[in-house]
């Protein structure tokens, strides 16, 4: 099967595992969100780093290795799998005796408990890293999707389940740990790739000089995409970093849902013209208009309708959360565009520009975030968004050096979808002060206007034949 159609096939399987893991996903946060208080989402939201910090080390960037390599051979996959186990029990171990420490830096006595057992899914996750790594390096996303399904369903039916127990923030914790369980276990019992005793120094050398400089930079990364959390736990409380973590989680749903998706079979689709820098470009730039194409107008109408969409899914509690949310929405957009570019560093083996990249954007929020406390809340994720369109300029220079594709042009390509989202955005707008003005219920508000704005988007987009519009219109119909 050739690339294109190995990419188009797992295109359509990613795009349906992620809206349909997503869409349960969110409707079970919804129960979850009417079932507990925003505080318990805080506690989890304090530790989110610290579990995140430890799956970027258990994989020490072996994984990504796997899928850049052209014929991995037994020994590659063994040899990374002992080691994905190995560090995955001294990553528990680490932090199970560091646990109190973190319970103390919160002030948080129940986050020591909390931590050791939510860790244990960095140690079940090992179990089946390769496994995963394999489907996702020859594309076989179906198989994945058919995998994730019942984890999610069937974890997020026990975390409601606790939650309507009593159980409060420990439903959130047995929920995720069940749902990496039983992906575990499909994983491990459904693929026919089992480790053999083989490993090979010679090979773990191979991996981890590709690695590890993704795992720095991963880390870097990780820190500061959860450092909001770390400072928000830290210097305000539980229910304010709840808030957040309640706008943060909503604004992620369309962007994980069509960047991470796409960045899934584009990783391994780039990595297969790493040596053809004129058709890298292309699809590069396809691709970055397609998503941008998608994601501008959901988080722009998302923006607008902020208050009736939060109060209607998730009751008048929640209300704090939409300022925050209606910022995060512009980072939501920008996001994107620079994590596609540094996909380009690393099909093209710049994992130490990738490394470097890293650690000077890191330097820059590490300053802006200490000057933006004193602010509040608000002044830190301000800041997020200064930062987020820095990060994009960082990233799109060095990696357009590498496929010809300067910032300039890039930025060309791009301002007709800004465009579009925007005007959309502001007769959205202002639709829905005359529709305040009628005292219209939250759900006719979210659905009127949504379909205002769907009209206007996609009718310019027809009229005036917009290219990723077009493009996407052949690919559903030849499809």
């Amino acid at each position: 099967m050739s690339l294109k159609k190995r990419a188009v096939r797992g295109l359509f399987w990613t795009f349906l595992e992620r809206f349909s893991l997503q869409g349960i996903s969110f409707v079970i946060s919804i129960f979850m969100a009417r079932l507990l208080l925003p505080a318990e989402f805080g506690l989890i939201g304090m530790i989110t780093v610290v579990i995140a910090l430890g799956m970027s080390l258990r994989d020490s960037g072996l994984t990504s290795s796997l899928i850049r390599t052209s014929e991995p051979t037994e020994a590659d996959y063994s040899t990374v799998f002992f080691m994905n186990i190995a560090s995955s029990f001294l990553i528990y171990a680490l932090l199970y005796f560091t646990a109190p420490l973190i319970a103390e830096f919160f002030n948080k006595p129940v986050l020591r408990d909390i931590v050791r057992i939510l860790s244990l899914k960095i140690i079940i996750s090992a179990f089946s890293a390769i496994q995963n790594t394999r489907l996702t390096k020859a594309m076989h996303f179906k198989r994945q999707v058919m995998i994730q399904l019942p984890a999610v369903l069937l974890g997020g039916l026990a975390g409601i389940y606790f939650a309507l127990q009593g159980f409060g923030v420990w439903s959130l914790v047995y929920m995720n740990l069940i749902q990496v369980s039983i992906v575990s276990l499909l994983l491990w019992f459904s693929t026919d790739w089992h480790p053999r005793w083989i490993f090979s120094l010679a090979k773990f050398k191979t991996h981890f000089s590709f690695g590890y400089k993704l795992t720095l930079a991963g880390l870097l990364n990780t820190i500061y995409e959860n450092i909001y959390h770390i400072i928000i736990g830290k210097y305000f409380s539980a229910a304010q970093l709840g808030f957040y973590t309640r706008a943060q989680s909503l604004k992620q749903l369309p962007v994980s849902n069509i960047s991470s998706a796409l960045n899934k079979v584009t990783y391994p689709m780039f990595a297969e013209l790493q040596h053809n820098d004129k058709k890298l470009k292309e699809v590069y730039r396809r691709l970055m208009q397609q998503v941008l194409f998608w994601i501008a107008p959901i988080l722009v109408g998302a923006g607008v309708l902020a208050e009736p969409l939060i109060r209607f899914l998730f009751t008048e509690v929640w209300l704090p959360a939409v300022p925050y949310f209606q910022i995060l929405c512009i980072t939501g957009i920008m996001y994107p565009l620079h994590a596609y570019n540094l996909n380009i560093l690393n099909v093209k083996g710049r994992s130490d520009l990738f490394l470097k990249l890293e650690i000077v954007k890191k330097s820059y929020v590490t300053l802006g975030v200490i000057l933006a406390i004193p602010f509040g809340i608000m002044g830190l994720l301000w800041f997020q968004v200064l930062s987020t369109f820095i990060a994009f300029f960082i990233n799109t220079h060095y990696s357009g050096k590498l496929i010809q594709y300067p910032l300039v042009e890039q930025i060309k390509n791009l301002l007709p979808v800004f465009a579009l989202a925007g005007f959309m955005g502001m007769v959205c707008y202002f639709a829905r002060q005359l529709v305040l003005n009628m005292f219209v219920p939250d759900w006719l508000q979210l659905v009127s206007i949504t379909g205002l704005g769907a009209m206007i988007y996609f009718g310019i987009a027809h009229v005036i034949k917009f290219s990723p519009y077009v493009e996407f219109k052949q690919l559903a119909l030849k499809f």
